[in-house]
Order: structure tokens, then sequence, then C-alpha cells
């Protein structure tokens, strides 16, 4: 496990996975008017440009990382706690939202995280053995 946690890629994909989506929900803001779109059109944007930045840093990740086989579940949990402490720690005071709130309408949509990593190893952990 230690391993693991040596990679910088890992803790700055980690970060970059929360940062860019943050970064990429300014735009549909106004500080005036606040959302600009639909609160549905922006969860689904947010869900698709998340999932997309989390997917393309995994298989950067995992084109030179280390072949160790509970890496996938490690990555992916870790992940999901920086996202949700990060979230907690900027997203909520921003918002001003409650964490229940948070978690029903964001927080759980940070599970796609361990989803996704638990996937991909396993594919890279096949693909070595064949």
């Amino acid at each position: 496990m230690a391993t693991i946690f040596t990679s910088w890629k890992v803790h700055v994909f980690g970060l970059l996975t929360w940062l860019i989506p943050f970064l990429a929900a300014f735009p549909f803001y106004s500080p005036d008017q606040g959302l600009l779109i639909p609160i549905t059109f922006f969860k689904s944007i947010m869900i698709v440009i998340g999932s997309a930045v989390g997917l393309i840093l995994l298989v950067w990740l995992y084109l030179d990382f280390p072949k160790v086989r509970a890496s996938g579940l490690i990555i992916g949990l870790y992940w999901l706690a920086l996202n949700w402490v990060l979230d907690i720690l900027i997203l909520l005071p921003m918002s001003g939202s409650d964490i229940g709130t948070w978690f029903t309408d964001i927080g759980l949509r940070y599970l796609v995280l361990p989803m996704m990593a638990i996937a991909i190893c396993y594919t890279r952990m096949r693909a070595r053995q064949s």
C-alpha cells in the first residue's frame, strides 16, 4: 500500500478530479442571477464532466502504475474521501447547503470514482495476465 501513496500522480490526479469539475461549474453561474441553466441540466453536465475527468485521469495513472492488486479499491476510496473533504471544506460553505442535502444532491455521485478505479485496475490486471 505504501507504493500506491508514494506516487505523486495519485495525489495530484485525485485533486484534479475535484478541481476541474469545480472550475468547469463557474461559467454556469452568475453573481447576480445564480445558476444560469436549469438545475437538472447543470447536474447532468457536471456528472458527465466529473466522470470524464475521473476516467481520463485513472487511465493516465494506470499507464505506468505499479502492479498492485488492490490499488483500484485503495485509490478509488482515497479519491472519494478527498473529493468529499474538499466539498465539505469549500463547496458547502459557498453553497450554504447542509450536509444532508449536499450528500443526496452531490456527495453520493462521487461513488463513481471507486467504481471506475476498481474497473480499470481489474481490466489492467486481466490484460497483463493474457
